[in-house]
Parts: C-alpha cells; structure tokens; sequence
C-alpha cells in the first residue's frame, strides 16, 4: 500500500475513534443530566414537604415494577442523585464540570471529600488526568489533596521564572506505595521498580509525562553519564530528567543533576523545546537545606520526597487543618 494512501486510512481511522469518543462523551453528559434533574425534583418535593421520605422508597418500587428494563433507580440510587444535587447546586463553576467525568467517579468524589474545595480539586484532577474509577480512588487513598495542599516544594529561581505554575504539574512528595518493596532500597532497586511498574510510577507523576528510557546516555568530550529517568512532559514541552537518592539530600547532588541537564540542552533538546527540568528524588530532604542551596542555582531544578508506603491520611488532614486555622 503507498504512504499516502496508508496516511489517509489512518485519517480515517482517526475519525471514527473521535466519533466514538464524542458519542461517550454525549451519553456520560445526558446520563449525568438526568441524575441531577432527578435530584433537583426529589430535593424541591422534599423542601417544600410536598414530599415525605417515604416517597422516595414509593418512586423507586414504581420504577421498578412498571419500567423493569430500566436498572440503578433504587431508593438508595435516588437519595444519591439528590444528594448530588445539593452538593452541588449554589456552585455553577462546578456544575459543569460534573458532567465531564463518569457518575462512579462523581459518587467516589462525593462520597470521599469533605469540603467543597476538595471536591472542587479531584473533580479537575479526574478530567486533567482522565482517572479511571480505580486510579482515582487510589490517588484520593494518597492524600494527594493535602499533599498538594501542604506542599513545601522547593524550586530553583530559573524554574519558578520559566514556568511561574509549575506547582501545578511537580509534587513535593511522591508515593511509590506500588513497588510493593520493603525499606531501605539502594538506588538501583529503586530504578528496577519504577521501571517494572512504569503505569503506576506515570499515574503519580501525571498522564502528561513520557518516559523516554533509563540510563539515558549523554555523551560529553569522550566520557559517557546516564540519566537515571528521562521522560518528555507534554503539557511543558521540555525533557524532564529524574535523578533518584535513597539518602536525604546534599547540596552537592545538585551539581550532578545541572551537569545532565547542560548536557540535554546541547546536545537532545530540540530547537522547538523548552529547557530541560531536573527533579532531584530523595528520600529524605531537609527543607531549609534545599532553600539554601537552590537560592543561587541557575538550572530549572527542583527537589521533591518519595515514601514507600501510603501516607497516614488522617495525620495529613489533621496537619492540613492546622495550617488551615493558622
């Protein structure tokens, strides 16, 4: 088959994903505006005591018996929309955004978060990194919310004025609690796990990141360095090398990660790309240390933890609220 022909096949076959994508997209969309319509007339019959709770339990056994075919309208299903509703409905912002992800990961969030403010920030989490049901109730098991919240991420001068968001796409702390491998790892352990669980260790970073290979090879004068990680961000459009430490941070880790990256820039990086960003992943860091010695660095760098294990949630909520009432 001739390229051009081949091309134009795909094109095709580009069309008819989109096509089956948007028609989801459409029956998501009208499937969440029936349940919160739903819930709208529940909630007014119920304020106005038009309606008792009682009423509730007779609507979903007419449903039942006269429309059989129809499934997930039981009282329970019923309380739920209205709920959903209430939760939502002094919030127009969020009201749309609702629809844009499935109803089992709008029950996850509504049931799981406390404020409106947190469900507020894994409903945009859900549509930025396109969450499965499964992926989302493990990032919510993460305290990912009050990890962001109590973030302390320290970030070089060159990074903070190349991207003035970037907060939004690095944590402070990453949890590998997938590797499923017992404390203390030397680095290359760590690696081979990252590797071997390459979906996990993208869902904690961010579906925008690409990973590119391990002991990524740069070639300087006739010596050869490796990369421990190196993976393009999209979003950022630069390449992002990982460099990983099984101890607590020293200054002098820094001067090898602003080696590797001089060398990206000079000899990988596309004329069309950003400068590259370093992310120096310890176990352990000294926040005041880190200040000290990123206050004059000139590279796009920043420092940031890995744990092993699931963070205790209630001890991040309880630190949260602290800093919250300070």
């Amino acid at each position: 088959m001739q390229l051009d022909r081949q091309k134009q096949f795909f094109e095709i076959i580009d069309l008819i994903k989109q096509a089956k994508t948007n028609a989801i997209r459409a029956v998501n969309t009208e499937l969440i505006n029936l349940y919160w319509n739903i819930g709208q007339y529940i909630s007014r019959q119920i304020e106005t005591a038009t309606w008792g709770d009682s009423v509730v339990k007779e609507l979903a056994d007419y449903l039942t018996r006269t429309e059989p075919e129809l499934k997930g309208f039981s009282d329970k299903n019923l309380w739920r929309m209205k709920q959903f509703y209430e939760a939502y409905k002094e919030s127009p912002k969020l009201s749309a955004l609702l629809r844009e992800i499935s109803w089992t990961n709008n029950l996850t969030i509504l049931s799981r978060a406390k404020t409106l403010e947190e469900k507020e920030f894994y409903i945009r989490m859900t549509i930025q990194e396109r969450y499965s049901s499964r992926e989302l109730d493990r990032q919510i098991n993460s305290g990912i919310y009050e990890r962001t919240m109590l973030g302390n991420a320290k970030l070089s001068p060159a990074l903070k004025e190349a991207h003035p968001n970037i907060l939004s796409t690095f944590k402070d702390d990453y949890v590998f609690e997938f590797l499923g491998l017992p404390d203390p790892l030397n680095e290359g352990e760590l690696q081979r796990g990252l590797i071997g669980k390459m979906k996990h260790f993208i869902l904690e970073l961010g579906k925008d990141f690409l990973f590119i290979g391990e002991e990524y090879r740069v070639q300087v004068g006739n010596s050869d360095f490796y990369i421990d990680l190196l993976f393009y961000h999209r979003g950022l459009q630069c390449l992002v090398a990982f460099e990983l430490k099984t101890d607590k941070f020293k200054p002098e880790h820094l001067g090898q990660l602003n080696f590797y990256l001089e060398a990206l820039d000079r000899d990988v990086k596309k004329p069309n790309e950003n400068l590259s960003i370093g992310v120096l992943l310890c176990k352990d860091k000294d926040s005041e240390v880190v200040e000290y010695a990123l206050s004059r660095y000139l590279s796009p760098t920043m420092v940031s933890r890995y744990q092993t294990q699931l963070p205790d949630k209630k001890l991040l909520q309880q630190k949260w609220h602290e800093l919250f009432d300070a």
